[in-house]
């Protein structure tokens, strides 16, 4: 996982609005999964069509 969001799915900008909408914390950026992850909560929000999915029940856990 990475924080670095240049590549093409998430503008930089958005990354540092969003926050963990269980824990208000940071989330990083998974260029591979195309996810943005919660460490803390342990969930990992998919991005469709450039669009991050903040619900909770569209995210998937984070295996320890």
């Amino acid at each position: 996982m990475t924080n670095d969001a240049s590549g093409p799915g998430l503008d930089p900008r958005l990354l540092e609005m969003l926050i963990c909408p269980v824990t208000r914390g940071q989330l990083s950026y998974d260029r591979v999964r195309n996810e943005l992850v919660s460490e803390k909560a342990r969930l990992a929000f998919p991005i469709r069509n450039g669009i991050p999915v903040m619900l909770v029940e569209e995210a998937r856990p984070l295996e320890p």
